[in-house]
């Protein structure tokens, strides 16, 4: 259960946070389109989102490519795991038809091509590192050095976060591309939030929007807020829930929703 009293001690316990887009499209495009897919991430760009969040996860040859599940079934015509499958078998899958035949023969992505796209788009990019079991730290490890080529490419630094709910994936990240902005993906918001954050290192606390109540929000953000840090939330549907979210100190909120985004 989140504390019901967040203390606030002086800033300065871990760096800046750059700043969130109000609105995230969840997985690239969020509903309207297929998933972890450039596709996808044009779709966000196209309804007027700011930012995109995707998933990252390691094939059998150690190469990021973007999708959530460690099983190829439910978002592509691949069977089995995506750690026991080659680049090869990856990069020639369809992971457009499964969503609707509009996408037919949509590739699933590599790390490195979504984040061309992103910086070719001037998008704002929160990276999740999704390692498959047993892989956390060679995943985040990876992950970073691949983000870290794209900064060096021209994506801004300041429009990229790493994120994770892998702990030993961040502490990889971070000793990998130390200068990358890293967030902790939490379900619940533990009581030691702030000394995890220390630990990894870490500018922002993302965490489910179910359950959390005006108080326990307004004293995270504004404990977050001291220190240089923000609070984002997901995944949102609801477009008086986010409203409301926002207005009690939320940084960002990430949604399937692309229809909310809109000129404001």
């Amino acid at each position: 259960m989140p504390p019901q009293e967040t203390p606030v001690p002086g800033a300065g316990v871990f760096a800046s946070a750059p700043a969130y887009p109000r609105l995230i499209a969840h997985r690239g495009g969020g509903s309207s389109a297929p998933e972890n897919t450039l596709a996808a991430i044009r779709a966000g760009h196209r309804a007027g989102f700011a930012g995109v969040e995707f998933d990252a996860m390691l094939s059998a040859d150690g190469t990021p490519f973007l999708i959530h599940d460690e099983t190829l079934e439910r978002t592509s015509n691949g069977c089995g795991a995506v750690a026991a499958s080659s680049d090869a078998l990856l990069a020639g899958l369809d992971a457009g038809s499964w969503h609707s035949p509009a996408f037919r023969g949509e590739p699933l992505p590599t790390l490195a091509a979504a984040l061309d796209l992103c910086r070719s788009l001037g998008l704002w990019v929160n990276l999740e590192i999704k390692p498959s079991r047993g892989r956390e730290a060679e995943t985040g490890a990876a992950v970073a050095e691949v983000a870290a080529r794209a900064v060096t490419a021209g994506l801004p630094a300041s429009a990229l976060v790493l994120s994770s709910f892998a702990e030993e994936a961040l502490a990889a990240a971070r000793q990998t591309a130390p200068g990358l902005a890293r967030a902790l993906l939490v379900t619940a918001v533990p009581a030691d939030w702030e000394a995890r954050l220390a630990r990894l290192g870490a500018v922002a606390l993302h965490c489910a929007a179910a359950g959390l109540d005006e108080h326990t929000v307004r004293q995270l953000a504004a404990g977050l807020a001291a220190r240089g840090g923000a609070l984002a939330c997901y995944t949102v549907n609801d477009a008086a829930r986010i409203s409301a979210l926002l207005q009690w100190g939320v940084a960002g909120v990430f949604t399937d929703r692309l229809d909310l985004a809109g000129p404001a």
